[in-house]
């Protein structure tokens, strides 16, 4: 296919134009006009971009991409080094963050709901990234973060009572840490996000709502690697979902 079909084609299911976010959505880095071969991942590490040019790659599609507000803008060291191998290779990048973990098909945060089986019930927070539902049975914090490590491979951090019982849940993927105080306005048993800060902790203590940070990475694979099956399945080109390990 043509890299501007597959581009006007994720931006207008992702709905881009929508959103106010800390980085450009779309294509970032230009490569080969024609894709045969697409890889996805969650960061565009350098480990990640080398694996994808091994694996023949015409364009990369990830959810952590370049040019993050405020960063230096300057195109040097590591920055440099990343770019410099895609536009040898002519290696397209193409990368979505917030409209990625919005999307109601192939969102971060209704893949992780379906992945754990939760309900969703409602959103809130900015731009309505954050996510509130509820079990089908309540079950234990205890339960629950053993339910969680199966799932993502990855052992929880989990504050709170350990037999407490868990119903109603709010989630958001990667590090929403700062919707803990809304989650908690909802109403909700326990708060699941990828990355917990200093301050959750007494929050979770205090208002007896469990934190449990699952693992930005973790909790961020599954979004990138549905959205490039479903552009191998439209469109007739190869795909591959290669995870780069991340403990945090």
């Amino acid at each position: 296919m043509h890299r501007d079909e597959l581009e006007n084609h994720l931006n207008q299911l992702l709905e881009i134009s929508r959103f106010h976010d800390y980085c450009p959505n779309g294509l970032q880095v230009e490569g080969h006009h024609t894709i045969h071969t697409l890889v996805s991942g969650v960061t565009a590490s350098l480990d990640l971009l080398q694996a994808a040019i091994t694996a023949k790659a015409d364009a990369i599609l990830v959810h952590h991409g370049y040019f993050w507000r405020g960063e230096d803008m300057r195109i040097t060291g590591m920055k440099s080094r990343r770019i410099a191998l895609l536009m040898t290779h002519a290696v397209n990048l193409f990368a979505y963050h917030l409209p990625l973990d919005v999307h109601p098909q192939f969102g971060n945060n209704a893949l992780l709901g379906k992945k754990l089986g939760l309900i969703e019930t409602g959103r809130f927070g900015d731009q309505d990234i954050a996510v509130q539902g509820e079990l089908t049975q309540a079950t234990t914090l205890n339960a629950l973060g053993e339910k969680i490590s199966r799932t993502l491979l990855r052992k929880p951090m989990m504050i709170g009572d350990r037999n407490k019982s868990i119903h109603r849940i709010a989630w958001c993927t990667g590090a929403a840490q700062s919707y803990f105080e809304a989650a908690i306005r909802q109403g909700v048993d326990a708060f699941i996000t990828g990355e917990i800060s200093e301050q959750s902790v007494h929050a979770a203590r205090e208002s007896g709502v469990a934190f449990i940070a699952a693992g930005h990475h973790a909790t961020e694979r599954y979004g990138v690697q549905a959205l490039g099956d479903h552009i191998a399945q439209k469109f007739g080109i190869r795909h591959q979902f290669i995870d780069i390990d991340n403990p945090v």
